[in-house]
């Protein structure tokens, strides 16, 4: 197998798409060789923990409402041509994610990695679910398979909130400013959320190059 390692935030729309698309290249080669590892990049590392309102969160960062459409004319488009709905105007609150990257990591620790992050995509852009709120995020746990009682009490907890942070700090000091950043057997690096004929291409690659 060929470790393929995906930077990300669930809060991320070019991240979700990035996933559709790579998903819809290994469904086309049912062979390939990757081992996937997701890993946390925050986009917001200095958000409250509580989160902010989205439309405030949104005029801070783009200004009025037309500098905001337009800057997600081209998110919208790009989902619309994979073939993705996202509901952008359920989204209410944009939340701190670091939870949710731990829940990332202990669904990595039982095999479900690839489930949970599904779902946080899915609740976030396509229910306009607070994927910040403690309550909302064990029934997304639970339905990705992880047990409930036992995540109750881990996020009670601090467990992991440091080897989070410092991932995130890491991935920075490596050279990753934006995501999704995908690095195939911590050799080569792709960057963006790449067309299925990219991945494609990439594994047809690799498998020329197997003995």
């Amino acid at each position: 197998m060929i470790t393929l390692d995906i930077f990300s935030d669930p809060i991320c729309p070019w991240c979700f798409i990035g996933k559709v698309r790579l998903e819809r290249a290994l469904e086309s080669r049912p062979d390939h060789p990757f081992d996937i590892r997701w890993h946390p990049f925050q986009l917001n590392p200095d958000m409250p923990p509580e989160g902010m309102d989205r439309r405030a969160y949104l005029g801070t960062k783009f200004g009025d409402e037309t500098a905001v459409m337009a800057a997600y004319a081209p998110v919208v488009e790009a989902a619309e041509a994979t073939g993705l709905t996202l509901n952008l105007p359920a989204i209410t609150r944009t939340p701190n994610t670091l939870n949710a990257h731990r829940l990332i990591h202990w669904a990595g620790l039982e095999g479900r990695q690839n489930a949970m992050v599904s779902t946080l995509f899915r609740a976030y852009f396509q229910d306009g679910r607070d994927i910040g709120d403690t309550k909302t995020l064990l029934e997304l746990a639970r339905s990705a398979g992880l047990d409930h009682d036992m995540t109750a009490r881990l996020l009670k907890t601090d467990a992991d909130c440091d080897a989070i942070t410092e991932a995130d700090r890491t991935a920075r000091a490596r050279g990753i400013q934006g995501v999704p950043f995908f690095i195939i057997d911590n050799t080569h690096a792709v960057s963006g959320a790449q067309p299925a004929t990219v991945w494609q291409e990439v594994i047809d690659e690799l498998a020329g190059q197997q003995p």
